[in-house]
């Protein structure tokens, strides 16, 4: 599903061929669809229009008509000047202010018990970051046209647009550059096993661990060998080498300088490397070092520390970073507040696919194109639960997908498996979870 920012949606209905007045009936009458549908029928009915001087409200002023047309009894309040309280309604529809809204607001307080539908954003939300600009009111359903916005997939925009509808109007969005996904996108990417598949296919190595943080390397191993990884070398800093699973082999490093050997015996078999979950950030040199492997890298948590950017920029090879907000800071990452835009010119600064990490996570290659990931949820606010996901994406780099392949699929299966275990998961059990959510995502179930 394409996703435009409000600028970028505003060229698009300047260069509609057709009138204005064309787009908001057809904008109005989908409105009206809606409305219907939620009412559960006309007879009886009784909606309150709140609509705003712009396109926004002449959406709601025109999808009132249809629904008189249709025996249900309307009114239409305007938006600016309105009653602290609007009147009796069975569903209220949001058509106040739309994705370009620039200055607070706070509408009036809802009719007890009445329902809401949004047009286009919920009024009040940032339409580019998903912020809230006064009070907005929370949405039972929004539809939008042509395209998503970032503020209706960004949180807490996201949580407050509800359902949302994308509805076609005759706009052409031209080529767009970021999409939003869905099981349906990611199905075709999940890969198989080969008949004659064997471990060393799919063999990868993690570096990663330290003594007392032995946890991170553990669940990131752990979670690749459940993404379908053939065999996983745990290499821990400091360790015996018993320290991961039993299912994992382990190759104790020494504790510091440690680069050189953790590169050894990459002899073809290894297909890509993890660096970083509890590993410490006391040996960046060491980091730095292993970005010369000539294989697919992930760098994870302790890994993404500020000497590595400029070394990145020299590496031909794939490489997957996977900030959460305070790692984006650490690498110097922008606080714009176009998200998705400030990670895409990260990734095609550097050279990298970028996973930044969020209720929403945000998947950019070296390309500037994006992908949104909205499977995610607060669910996934638990420790250890980054460093699955870093297991996720080494170990499909490691079956052989394209790294913005890799980095979406990881993204996607690992917010879902979160969402459906809920709130109080342990990052364990969200390991046990992904073996079937791949099978789920990949049958389309």
């Amino acid at each position: 599903m394409p996703v435009v920012t409000p600028s970028e949606m505003a060229a698009v209905d300047a260069a509609a061929p057709e009138p204005v007045e064309v787009l908001v009936d057809r904008a109005a009458r989908a409105v009206a669809r809606i409305a219907v549908q939620m009412l559960g029928g006309t007879y009886g009915r009784r909606v309150t229009v709140l609509a705003g001087p712009g396109n926004n409200g002449a959406d709601g002023r025109v999808a009132a008509r249809h629904l008189e047309r249709r025996g249900i009894r309307c009114r239409v309040v305007d938006a600016v000047d309105p009653p602290a309280t609007l009147p009796a309604a069975d569903l209220v529809i949001d058509a106040a202010f739309g994705t370009g809204l620039a200055r607070p607001y706070d509408p009036p307080a809802l009719p007890a018990g009445a329902r809401v539908l949004a047009v286009d954003i919920p009024s009040g939300v940032d339409g580019l970051s998903g912020q809230l600009r006064g009070s907005p009111w929370a949405a039972e359903r929004t539809v939008t046209f042509a395209a998503l916005k970032p503020g209706l997939v960004l949180e807490p925009g996201r949580s407050l647009a509800g359902e949302v509808t994308v509805v076609d109007i005759g706009l052409d969005v031209g080529e767009v550059r970021v999409h939003a996904v869905t099981d349906a996108d990611m199905a075709p990417l999940v890969p198989r096993r080969d008949p004659d598949a064997h471990k060393w296919r799919a063999g990868l190595r993690i570096v990663g661990g330290s003594p007392g943080m032995t946890g991170a390397a553990s669940l990131a191993a752990r979670a690749a060998l459940r993404t379908g990884a053939g065999i996983v070398e745990l290499c821990m800093p400091g360790g015996s080498g018993s320290e991961g699973p039993t299912e994992a082999v382990g190759r104790p490093l020494p504790r510091h300088d440690w680069a050189t050997e953790a590169a050894k015996g990459l002899d073809g078999r290894v297909r890509a490397m993890l660096v970083g979950p509890g590993l410490g950030r006391d040996e960046p040199a060491s980091v730095v070092t292993l970005l010369g492997v000539g294989i697919p890298l992930v760098l994870d948590g302790d890994a993404l520390v500020p000497e590595i950017v400029d070394a990145l920029r020299e590496r031909p090879q794939p490489t997957v970073l996977t900030p959460h907000d305070g790692e984006w800071a650490r690498l110097g990452g922008s606080d714009d507040a176009d998200r998705i835009g400030a990670t895409a010119s990260f990734a095609g600064t550097l050279g990298v696919t970028v996973i930044r990490k969020g209720s929403t996570s945000i998947v950019a290659d070296p390309t500037g194109e994006a992908r949104v990931v909205t499977s995610g949820s607060a669910a996934l606010a638990s420790a250890g639960t980054g460093d699955v996901l870093a297991g996720m994406t080494v170990a499909l780099l490691a079956r052989g997908l394209p790294a913005f392949d890799a980095a979406t699929v990881a993204a996607h299966v690992h917010g879902r498996a979160g969402r459906e275990l809920g709130e109080g998961l342990l990052a364990g059990e969200l390991v046990d979870a992904i073996g079937p959510t791949l099978a789920a995502v990949r049958e389309r179930r």
